[in-house]
């Protein structure tokens, strides 16, 4: 059988900025090619895709991942009917129903029992088993098992059926994630700077008698890098996820969007660091997802004055090409969108185009190729 992936590669340039913090505050960073490299962790950028979708689609197709998931099923049964008199006992049944188990929170008296672990629900499953909690507590009825774990089982949201659901309890109920990210890695070393900042007390700095010295002080890490991005979407395994070929290239097209256009908004405040990629190739293929991240094993080096955009996009088009020659595994198709110094680096990897024009491209192929398995 035929398989359908699309692959995205992205080359963004970010200013001085702290995208993705370690547990120190400094910004997340790794070793490959034996030097020091900017890194931004594929969760980080997975969950600022994510809420990136919420302005693309309706909110019954966005899930919710919480440990607060009595709470949450409280909530919508109560909305569903305030008679039940116990909301919170009746989402804690159909939970307990499912094989879902749940304690109470540490440190927290009189709050609603939690699960172990953060259970990922589209908002179409949270309504289904609120309404299962529902009908049972109106009869008296324990909730029934297979009932409950189908109707967590069905209606995968757009991003539970992309980033998958893992549910420790339930085997059952896990979902494999048809979408992987890659952790953002720069063409370049990088060294951590440093911002020494003050902030000033106004009301003192107004007194004459006070000195105008600083209310606070301190340090901020930063770095700025030309990254690496990529993520690769199996689009069979998301077909099954969320169940029709239309739903799947829509699916699709949001993410390409999201995925391009999101950024983690660690320190976004302090560094105003959001910028578009520099260029963007999307490729469907049909033998297996290809990272061209070792086009950069080698680190990125150029002379004073000079940046590292278009040698990043030289390398990785040089990069591509000879791994399709050596392997004889050329894409179907493959768009690029590009600017600044990446545009002309880029030019014959593939068909130059607009971003819109290439995700409805892209997205035009899958809705062939889904429709072709169907025949």
């Amino acid at each position: 059988m035929s398989r359908t992936i699309v692959d995205v590669h992205i080359l963004q340039s970010v200013p001085p900025s702290n995208l993705n913090r370690d547990d120190t505050g400094s910004p997340k960073s790794a070793t490959y090619g034996g030097v020091r490299r900017a890194r931004v962790s594929s969760q980080a950028w997975k969950r600022a895709t994510r809420f990136a979708f919420r302005d693309q689609v309706d909110p019954e197709e966005f899930g919710v991942r919480t440990k607060r998931v009595v709470e949450l099923l409280a909530g919508r049964v109560h909305e569903l009917d305030a008679d039940v008199a116990e909301p919170d006992a009746a989402a804690l049944s159909v939970l307990t129903a499912a094989g879902i188990k749940v304690k109470e929170p540490r440190g927290k008296k009189d709050a609603p029992a939690e699960s172990g672990y953060l259970l990922f629900l589209s908002a179409q499953q949270v309504d289904a088993l609120a309404r299962l909690a529902v009908d049972a507590a109106r009869s008296g009825d324990a909730p029934d098992k297979k009932m409950a774990q189908s109707l967590i089982k069905g209606k995968n949201s757009v991003d539970l059926a992309l980033f998958g659901r893992m549910v420790a309890d339930v085997t059952d109920l896990n979902v494999d994630a048809s979408c992987q990210v890659a952790h953002a890695l720069s063409t370049h070393a990088v060294d951590t700077e440093y911002d020494y900042f003050t902030a000033v007390d106004d009301h003192k700095s107004d007194d004459a008698e006070e000195d105008a010295g600083a209310g606070m002080i301190g340090t901020v890490e930063f770095n700025s890098a030309t990254l690496y991005r990529y993520a690769t979407v199996d689009v069979d395994l998301l077909a099954g996820n969320i169940g029709s070929a239309a739903a799947t290239e829509r699916a699709v097209r949001v993410f390409l969007d999201a995925f391009a256009k999101s950024m983690p908004t660690g320190k976004q405040n302090t560094f105003a660091n959001r910028t578009l990629p520099d260029a963007v190739v999307l490729s469907v293929r049909d033998d297996q997802p290809v990272n061209y991240v070792g086009a950069f094993e080698e680190p990125v080096v150029t002379g004073a004055g000079k940046g590292r955009m278009a040698e990043s996009a030289r390398r990785l088009a040089r990069y591509a090409d000879d791994v399709e020659t050596a392997y004889g595994s050329a894409p179907l198709r493959t768009w690029v969108v590009a600017v600044g110094g990446a545009k002309d680096q880029l030019a014959g990897f593939g068909e130059t185009s607009g971003f819109e024009d290439a995700v409805v491209g892209v997205s035009g192929l899958v809705a062939e190729r889904l429709a072709a398995e169907d025949r």
